[in-house]
């Protein structure tokens, strides 16, 4: 029997900076059905829908820890430092970051014409 969380989301999540959005059924650190898994952030969470395990899921986003935009955990819209960080956010405080920060996020500078979508932000 499915629990109210799946059959009835929260409400919808949307990434301040590409757009995806996406029904979640739960925001905090332990996501429901879980054993012994606590994320270190608060963060959006589904169900994962491409497994029948009510055990699985997926982090769609958190707030940016330094402007609280609500962003994906998509590589080109935030990264994991200890923190959830939007990458406006990362370029403006670049400085603040240690030098492998840096390079991760020069080896992120692809052009656009080079992602098959063209989209800042996939949606897959």
């Amino acid at each position: 029997m499915a629990s109210e969380a799946e059959r009835h989301p929260l409400g919808e999540f949307e990434c301040q900076l590409c757009g995806l959005t996406a029904p979640y059924s739960y925001v905090g650190q332990k996501p429901p059905n879980t054993r012994s898994v606590v994320l270190l952030e608060e963060s959006y969470v589904m169900k994962d829908p491409f497994s029948p395990d009510r055990d699985r899921f997926l982090v769609l986003g958190a707030r940016c820890s330094v402007c609280s935009r609500l962003v994906c955990v998509g590589p080109e819209c935030s990264l994991f430092y200890s923190k959830r960080f939007c990458l406006p956010c990362v370029r403006e405080n670049l400085g603040v970051f240690p030098a492998e920060i840096r390079q991760d996020l020069e080896k992120r500078k692809t052009p656009s014409s080079t992602r098959p979508s063209g989209r800042a932000c996939p949606r897959t």
